[in-house]
């Protein structure tokens, strides 16, 4: 029950997304996260409609060698099934219809309404990727973080310790997409990502500030925007995570992440090759490197100072035709996630 003041668009915030001549005004995205990793998902539908089933080995069939007149006993694999859940996101968008009367464009104003919690459906999206925790959260699917998250887990090979021991530590990720390594799913028979409902015109209730009371209703246009979406780790060799690196080192390039050829063998680029060589199939994947903007600047530091192959800063074009540069690490593109934080605890057995 949100209060109107908040969760509508009222006259001020229709002024302030107008130019005096009552066209659209281009909105600075201030509070927009870049995260790239939203491109690079591989969607597949579930095979269910809350959750999805995944079938993993847990055990290789023996095999024997054997000489002639001489039997073999009988030998089979075994399996186990686990349930991944898939979480819904939703938020809802409303114009008074006298404000839509005013504008003059419904479509525009519809749009510019939603723009923010749109914005924000995005952020929050990619931030559950890598931390979502449904153990807290039942609402939520569990994200990378909590899966790869003790140096003593069965998963350890695949955590890379940088050697952080502060509080200011981020992570570097290397994920191999695919429909049978990691994938996000979304549920059987829907579609996948984000989808708008325009539910028209509605009669709805206006609460006071504290959303404790209504004081009245009103007509209004409203929208229903739904992400479901579920994160599938169908062969947690096909993920890798750089944890405990240590902010202010990798800026500073000093300490611990001081650049290749020193005798640190903690150095990021060190990681970063150990993290390419844990995946397991390389194969038939889409591999991408994620990190925040800090870590992506302490890369790009590197790639300058230093004369390698490996680190390289590239010149393509984006989706819009427009020059841009980009940092590849043997060939694997680095993209930028500002939802990985600057904060993390060290991880630790």
């Amino acid at each position: 029950m949100a209060a109107i003041a908040d969760g509508n668009l009222t006259l001020v915030d229709w002024t302030k997304l107008h130019n005096p001549d009552g066209k659209p005004a281009k909105v600075a995205k201030m509070l927009s996260k870049t995260d790239q990793i939203l491109d690079d998902v591989v969607h597949v539908e579930a095979n269910g409609t809350t959750h999805h089933v995944t079938t993993v080995e847990t055990k290789l069939p023996e095999v024997y060698w054997r000489q002639f007149n001489q039997g073999i006993p009988d030998s089979k694999g075994t399996h186990a099934q686990v349930e991944e859940g898939i979480g819904m996101m939703e938020t809802r968008s409303r114009v008074d219809k006298r404000l839509v009367r005013i504008g003059g464009n419904k479509e525009a104003l519809m749009m510019r309404a939603a723009q923010q919690k749109v914005s924000a459906m995005r952020n929050e999206m990619a931030s559950t990727l890598f931390y979502g925790n449904s153990a807290a959260t039942a609402a939520k699917f569990m994200g990378f973080a909590p899966r790869y998250s003790s140096l003593s887990a069965g998963n350890a090979a695949n955590i890379i310790d940088a050697g952080g021991t502060s509080s200011d530590n981020t992570s570097i990720w290397l994920v191999a997409w695919g429909d049978d390594s990691v994938f996000c799913t979304f549920p059987k028979g829907s579609v996948a990502g984000l989808e708008m409902e325009d539910l028209g015109e509605v009669a709805v209730d206006v609460y006071n500030a504290a959303g404790t009371a209504t004081t009245g209703r009103m007509q209004a246009y409203e929208q229903v925007w739904n992400w479901d979406a579920g994160l599938v780790v169908a062969d947690w060799r096909q993920v890798a995570r750089i944890c405990n690196i240590d902010v202010s080192d990798l800026v500073g390039l000093t300490g611990k992440q001081t650049p290749i050829g020193a005798t640190s063998y903690t150095t990021i680029l060190k990681k970063m090759l150990t993290a390419y060589y844990r995946i397991e199939n390389k194969d038939g994947v889409r591999l991408a490197f994620y990190m925040n903007k800090t870590a992506h600047e302490g890369l790009s530091s590197i790639a300058m100072e230093k004369s390698t192959s490996v680190l390289r800063i590239e010149e393509g074009f984006s989706q819009f035709g427009t020059p841009r540069t980009f940092t590849t690490f043997m060939g694997i593109p680095i993209r930028e996630c500002d939802s990985i934080i600057n904060a993390e605890e060290r991880i630790t057995a």
